[in-house]
C-alpha cells in the first residue's frame, strides 16, 4: 500500500495523516478479542492502571498470532517504508487500552524524546502507526495532536513517574500552550479499523476515559533499520533489540485468521 500525494503532503505539513477505515470492521474485532485475551492474562508485559484494568499490552505481536500478523501488515508497514525510503524494524509494539471510566491520562508527550533519551536513537527516523480497534470518539479519551510540532524538534522534557504506571518524558503547560498557538489541536475520531499515522517527534496526549465505552488502539513504532537504537537500557518487550527488517505479509493476512473464526 502507498499514500497518495495528497496525504505525504499532509504528513510532512501537520506531523500526522488519518487513514479511516482502512481495515475492515471483523479485522479490528479479531484483533480486539485476541487483545482482551492478553489483557486478562497474567504476563509481565501488561501494565495496569491502579484499578487494575490493563493499561498497555506490549509485544503482542512476539506472542498472539493475530497480533504478530498486524506487526507485519503491508497497510502499515509499507506507508512507514514510503517515506522513510527505507526498510524498518519493530522498535515497539503496543496495545493501548482505554477503559472505560477506569482509563487514564497521557500527558502530553513526544515519542521520540522517550526514544533518544532512553534508548539512544540517532535521529527521529521513525513514525507510529496507530490502529483503532473500537470506534474512537470525542467522548472516550481519543488521541490529541498538536499539529505542526513535530517540526520543532526534541523538546524539553521532564520524567514523570508518579502521574500514571507507566513513566513518561512529558512537556511542561507553557510549551504546549505556545505550540497550540501556532498549530491548535485537534482529535482524530472515526469507527474500528481506522489508521493514524504520526510522527515520532509530534506532540500529543489523551484525555481520561471517564465515558461508558473502551477505547483500544494498537501502536506499531516503526524505525528505519539503519536508525536503530544504541543503549539497552529498557527491557526487550519494551523496546526492542531485533533489527530485522520487516517482511510484509500477504494483504488477506487477518481475512484468513478472520474466516477461521467464523467457521468455528
Amino acid at each position: 500500500m502507498k499514500l497518495n500525494e495528497t496525504a505525504l503532503a499532509e504528513f510532512r505539513e501537520k506531523g500526522f495523516v488519518f487513514l479511516p477505515e482502512l481495515f475492515s470492521r471483523d479485522e479490528a474485532a479479531l484483533l480486539l478479542s485476541e487483545a482482551r485475551k492478553i489483557y486478562a492474562s497474567d504476563r509481565e508485559e501488561v501494565w495496569r492502571e491502579t484499578s487494575g484494568v490493563a493499561r498497555t499490552a506490549f509485544a503482542a505481536h512476539t506472542y498472539n498470532d493475530a497480533h504478530r500478523r498486524l506487526g507485519a501488515h503491508p497497510r502499515l508497514i509499507e506507508p512507514v517504508e514510503q517515506f522513510l525510503d527505507e526498510q524498518v524494524y519493530m522498535h515497539q509494539y503496543k496495545i493501548n487500552a482505554k477503559a472505560a471510566f477506569d482509563g487514564a491520562v497521557w500527558q502530553w508527550h513526544q515519542d521520540y524524546g522517550t526514544w533518544q533519551r532512553d534508548d539512544e536513537m540517532p535521529e527521529p527516523r521513525a513514525f507510529n502507526i496507530a490502529l483503532f480497534l473500537e470506534d474512537v470518539t470525542p467522548a472516550n479519551g481519543p488521541l490529541l495532536f498538536i499539529p505542526k510540532s513535530h517540526k520543532a524538534g526534541v523538546l524539553k522534557a521532564g520524567h514523570d513517574l508518579e502521574t500514571t504506571s507507566y513513566p513518561l518524558w512529558t512537556l511542561d503547560r507553557e510549551t504546549v500552550t505556545e505550540l497550540a498557538k501556532d498549530g491548535g489541536c485537534e482529535a482524530p475520531v472515526g469507527p474500528a479499523g481506522s489508521v493514524v499515522m504520526f510522527h515520532g517527534n509530534l506532540v500529543h496526549a489523551s484525555p481520561p476515559n471517564i465515558s461508558p465505552f473502551d477505547r483500544t488502539i494498537v501502536y506499531l513504532s516503526l524505525c528505519a533499520v539503519s536508525n536503530h537504537i544504541r543503549a539497552f537500557n529498557r527491557k526487550p518487550w519494551i523496546a526492542h533489540r531485533d533489527f530485522t527488517p520487516i517482511t510484509p505479509l500477504a494483504d488477506d493476512c487477518l481475512d484468513e485468521l478472520v474466516s477461521k473464526q467464523s467457521a468455528a
